[in-house]
């Protein structure tokens, strides 16, 4: 065998998960699908200017369904996956804790908001690395529901309260 066909068959079966094309076609849709759903609930938060924005989003979304894919995929059983699962949603919980700032002397909570959102993505991911891209992509529109709609409506509430109290200032 010459060095060319051992480099060959060296590459033929490090690559071996992805020699059939349902397969490569499988493992890109789902790495598309949570990649493309990070995107959108990052860019909401991108625009918003907040601390975890579009690439933070994608990469959690992206970085979660790899962690689910690979023991789905290798064939691992439910209680290896759920221990990988485990360890996402602690793992999550610690970088969205890095976004938790306490501010001023009155203790006003900053970034609550973004730590959710960036937990709730990683949720997006492993829906879409499970091969749950349907239950994904509903997560994601409740999502933005939950950042865009409620957003609009705490804007309203807080305009409604500087209007009454500049009608009825303190004494």
């Amino acid at each position: 065998m010459s060095v060319f066909e051992l480099v060959a068959a060296t590459l033929r079966a490090e690559f071996s998960d992805l020699l059939q094309v349902e397969q490569v076609t499988r493992v890109t849709a789902r790495m598309a699908v949570a990649l493309l759903l990070g995107a959108v609930i990052g860019w909401d938060r991108e625009r918003r200017d907040a601390d975890a924005g579009l690439r933070t989003h994608m990469l959690v979304s992206l970085g979660a369904a790899l962690f689910v894919m690979v023991p789905a995929e290798s064939g691992m059983g439910s209680d290896e996956l759920s221990r990988v699962i485990q360890g996402i949603v602690s793992g999550i919980g610690f970088l969205g804790a890095g976004a938790v700032l306490k501010m001023g002397s009155e203790g006003r909570i900053h970034g609550l908001t973004t730590a959710a959102t960036v937990w709730a993505t990683a949720a997006v991911g492993m829906s879409a690395g499970l091969g749950r891209e349907g239950t994904a992509v509903l997560a994601t529109a409740f999502i933005l529901l939950v950042l865009v709609w409620l957003r609009r409506l705490e804007v309203r509430k807080a305009h409604r309260e500087r209007s009454r109290d500049r009608r009825h200032p303190a004494k």
